[in-house]
């Protein structure tokens, strides 16, 4: 039973939220128009610096949120202007590099009083204004079998807000991949020389594609550091990669999969965690190898899946596959 519930609440946290948050702007990108941008933890880390700093300088929070957007969408330009020409294998190099730079910038000891430098910014230096917006009390609150703070990290009122904004997003991926601008989209993704053909702008539509998605998972990060804080190496490469396993788990191209796919990876992560810890002996495997060992489990499992189902959970095989 304790099991059940740790899996329950794995699924309904405010980071589980945050990374559905984030693939569903890599589902721009990826989904929508075939980019592939193998360094979204950038995006997620600049929107975290960009918000973080921008409260510490006493900004108000509406203000701050848009300094963390901004911060991804000029990075997206920057990144895109040079770049989006390139096709396949060596845009994904590309987007490496560039994240990792970001990581690296924020770790400089030349910015430590900006940026913290490798021990980032702690959330108590950011996190009260969002917290002073909560309408729940400021003690712990009983929700049927789930209690948690009403307004500190990973409380009732972040995890309202981010899974708020999680559908509010996955509606308006809805929205834009049925109109005629989605539309030119995934004709891109399929065929960009047939569309460029027909005299649209592909080069602009990539662009665009890429600063929304980007702007998005700088969201996705804004939400994550606010149950956590702003870490540089917690956005590293590892990240890009479970973003982009939820994605395809639940399936890229589609309204729902970034959801869900968030939701079955990190409550699957719990549920083989916890699993093994009750079975498994501390002397045959010590706890601090008991997560390596799930994401290996987990990991076996998504190669399963690319074999047997290619196109996720809720992917359409015709529209898009891992096999093409």
């Amino acid at each position: 039973m304790d099991i059940l519930f740790d899996v329950l609440r794995t699924a309904i946290a405010p980071s589980t939220a945050a990374f559905a948050l984030a693939a569903i702007g890599l589902n721009f990108h990826f989904g929508l128009t075939g980019l592939l941008n193998m360094g979204h933890a950038g995006f997620m880390l600049l929107g975290m610096y960009g918000f973080a700093i921008s409260l510490q300088a006493g900004w108000p929070i509406w203000l701050a949120l848009i300094a963390g957007l901004v911060a991804a969408g000029v990075f997206a330009l920057l990144l895109g202007w040079p770049t989006l020409k390139l096709r396949g294998d060596y845009l994904a190099i590309v987007t490496i590099a560039a994240a990792e730079m970001v990581r690296f910038l924020g770790r400089s000891q030349s910015l430590k009083d900006l940026t913290g430098a490798s021990s980032g910014i702690r959330g108590k230096d950011f996190k009260e204004p969002f917290e002073l917006l909560s309408p729940f009390p400021d003690r712990i609150v009983e929700i049927g079998p789930f209690s948690l703070h009403g307004s500190r990290s990973s409380s009732w009122w972040l995890t309202v807000v981010t899974w708020s904004l999680v559908f509010l997003f996955a509606a308006i991926y809805w929205r834009l991949a049925s109109s005629p601008w989605g539309r030119v989209l995934k004709g891109i993704r399929e065929d960009e020389d047939a569309v460029r053909s027909l005299g649209k702008n592909v080069y602009s539509y990539k662009m665009q594609a890429l600063v929304i998605g980007g702007m998005i998972g700088a969201l996705g990060g804004i939400t994550w550091s606010l149950g956590n804080s702003v870490q540089p190496d917690s956005m590293g490469r590892p990240t890009t990669f479970w973003i982009w396993t939820l994605l395809l788990l639940g399936g890229a191209a589609t309204v729902f999969g970034p959801v869900l796919g968030s939701i079955l990876f990190w409550s699957a992560l719990t549920l083989v965690k916890s699993v093994a810890s009750a079975l498994i002996p501390s002397d045959v495997l010590a706890p601090t190898e008991l997560e390596p060992f799930s994401l290996v489990l987990v990991g076996v499992t998504l190669m399963l899946l690319v074999v047997f189902r290619p196109q996720g959970v809720l992917g359409n095989k015709k529209e898009l596959a891992f096999n093409g």
